[in-house]
């Protein structure tokens, strides 16, 4: 439906300038990089030799957010450079040995989430072109398609730790190093495996054989699943978002159905042996296995692929009830937490914690312990905010909304919820968003959208401030300079918190589109903040900030349209009286109207010049046919 229920703006929102202001410096630093790190067929420079299985992430991970930036509005070459970049950087893999038609050799999944997210945002962006599409198949097929050597159908397990294109893979390397206590910068994360005997602190390393058994014995437990392969459903989910294709829908619900059971309602354990038993390769215990409770990051690694399979189940299934494995995990670490500072603790994960917190860092807060071990749990830090935050944003529970408030409750008091700084996994500001919402931080977008312009400055500085061949670059440096930032995009336009880093699907509130370029996204000058978000549906307000241009953007429901916009109450000034007489020194302002209408998801808003809309939607969820949305029309 098309209709006037705009309003003219006496006043341009700071805001609305800021977001386009954002959108506009992305674009300009973006092609810095894109000129100075890249070859003109997408290849990254200065890519060093591969020694073993690890690194295939790090080429993909400097463009992860390039299609969501696009989605959200950012220029058609965004999109454009994003699929040369993920074709000159696949075929540089390629060359090097890292890939088998286009796929991972095989790796361990909290990687290769990182890797998928380039992927899966250019399926999402542009669902129309066939050779992604063909590529979102292939790719899911190696899990789905017992087949390919990756997954064991009769024990509903995917069969080893590293897997992807030549199936399941022996061990963690091809070739067995002893794992001595030289390795300074594993050092901070403790012994990979707890309980052997003679081994019982890190120093024990140090002797050959104790550093040899190590590694025997990580490569002997280097079999059977692992709970960090949950991400491996977002290969299959994306492939469903396609078609529906029943064979996805029913391997991701089969899959992740067998690790809740696993569960029996309680903590995830995070191994599962060749023969299908939960720890086996454990001793029976629940924890142990391979980026799993006890090594080498916990929580961080096993909530966030819990939550990526959850959400995947969820969204293939409508029923939210695999979320439970990340509620009890929650709940079980925040009823471990202790008082203390992150400067004072010795959370393995301390340095990203200091950045972010700043000066807050040494005041005291809760601290949660991430792993468990022989003496049980340890390794205690601040809790990460984007596991709550992602469980009510997709639940919208009263519930849900508690455990997130007691995880923000349990950050230092003074902890400055728009503190500049920025991590490779762009996110760590839910804290100022969802006080936002809740009324609580009314200027968040000014703020939010200042710091997003500084983090786009730092890292363009960097980039113009760097005099050294680009040939000669680390390999993550590229991921330190890109410019690209999309957190407060993501949470203001799109009503989302920042994508799960480690193969999480780009879910968000709404989704936009350009009515008359016919493409995803705003509109050129246009901008917009989703205000509040609950059960019932959201608060937007779009603002057309150009004074000479007429804009049509179209509004749907999120979650790629698992919820649909069923209805609209659009408050807005009577039409008639502005701009007014020459001769008057102000414009007259009319009465302010209220109208409802019902909406079957396919709302369009046409804004003049210097207008805008206030649009409160009732949001119907989980009642749509989610899909890849073609560009400019229908799923």
């Amino acid at each position: 439906m098309t209709d006037s229920f705009t309003s003219p703006l006496r006043a341009v929102p700071a805001w609305a300038v800021l977001q386009r202001r954002l959108f506009a410096e992305i674009e300009e630093a973006r092609k810095v990089f894109r000129d100075r790190y890249t070859l003109p067929d997408g290849r990254l420079r200065g890519v060093a030799e591969f020694v073993d299985r690890d690194g295939v992430d790090d080429l993909y991970e400097p463009f992860f957010n390039w299609p969501a930036f696009y989605l959200l509005g950012g220029a058609d070459e965004a999109l454009a450079d994003a699929k040369r970049h993920w074709e000159g950087v696949t075929a540089q893999l390629t060359e090097a040995g890292m890939l088998t038609d286009e796929y991972d050799n095989g790796y361990d999944w909290f990687h290769q989430g990182e890797s998928l997210l380039l992927l899966a945002g250019l399926c999402a962006a542009d669902p129309a072109d066939d050779a992604f599409a063909a590529r979102a198949a292939r790719f899911a097929a190696l899990f789905t398609d017992p087949a390919h050597g990756n997954y064991d159908p009769v024990r509903n397990i995917i069969r080893a730790p590293h897997n992807g294109a030549l199936g399941a893979r022996d061990g963690l390397d091809d070739v067995v190093v002893p794992y001595s206590a030289d390795r300074a910068e594993m050092r901070p994360y403790g012994l990979p495996i707890q309980g052997l005997d003679g081994i019982r602190t890190w120093d024990d390393l140090a002797d050959p054989e104790n550093a040899r058994r190590m590694a025997a014995e990580m490569n002997r437990r280097a079999a059977g699943d692992v709970a960090v392969n949950l991400a491996a459903t977002s290969l299959a989910a994306n492939r469903w978002l396609y078609d529906g294709d029943e064979e996805s829908a029913a391997w991701v619900r089969r899959y992740v159905e067998g690790w809740i059971a696993r569960a029996e309602g309680g903590m995830l354990p995070d191994s599962v042996g060749p023969d299908g038993v939960a720890g086996s390769l454990q001793e029976g215990r629940w924890w142990g296995g391979h980026y799993g409770w006890t090594w080498p990051h916990g929580l961080h690694s096993v909530g966030m692929s819990a939550l990526i399979g959850a959400l995947n189940h969820a969204l293939v299934t409508g029923d939210d009830r695999a979320l439970d494995l990340v509620r009890t995990m929650l709940g079980t670490v925040l009823a471990q937490a202790r008082p203390g500072s992150a400067a004072e603790s010795t959370y393995s994960l301390r340095g990203g914690w200091l950045a972010r917190l700043g000066a807050a860092a040494s005041e005291p807060g809760l601290l949660v312990p991430y792993r468990y071990g022989v003496d049980g749990w340890f390794d205690h830090g601040p809790l990460q905010l984007d596991l709550p935050t992602w469980l009510w944003w997709w639940s919208r529970s009263d519930a849900d909304r508690a455990l997130l408030q007691r995880a923000i409750d349990a950050l230092p008091a003074s902890a400055d919820p728009v503190a500049p700084f920025r991590d490779k996994e762009e996110a760590g500001h839910e804290a100022g968003w969802i006080r936002f919402l809740d009324g609580r931080l009314p200027d968040y977008p000014e703020r939010a959208l200042e710091m997003a312009l500084g983090q786009v400055a730092r890292r363009t500085a960097m980039m113009l401030g760097d005099d050294q061949d680009p040939d000669a670059a680390h390999l993550h440096f590229w991921q330190r300079v890109n410019p690209v930032v999309t957190e407060v995009l993501t949470q203001l336009v799109a009503g989302a918190p920042q994508v799960l880093y480690n193969g999480g699907l780009g879910f968000t509130a709404l989704r936009y589109e350009d009515v008359d370029r016919g493409r995803p996204g705003l509109p050129e000058d246009v901008a917009a903040v989703v205000h509040r978000l609950d059960a019932d549906g959201a608060g937007v307000r779009l603002v057309n900030t150009s004074t000479v241009h007429a804009r049509t953007v179209r509004l749907r429901g999120g979650r790629f349209g698992l919820d649909r916009i069923v209805a609209v109450t659009a408050s807005f000034e009577e039409p008639g009286g502005y701009p007014g007489a020459s001769g008057s020194y102000a414009a007259p302002v009319g009465a302010t109207r209220t109208r409802t209408w019902e909406c079957d998801d396919d709302l369009v808003v046409a804004l003049p010049p210097a207008h805008g809309a206030d649009l409160d939607l009732t949001i119907a969820r989980a009642t749509g046919s989610p899909r890849h949305l073609a560009i400019g029309g229908a799923a």
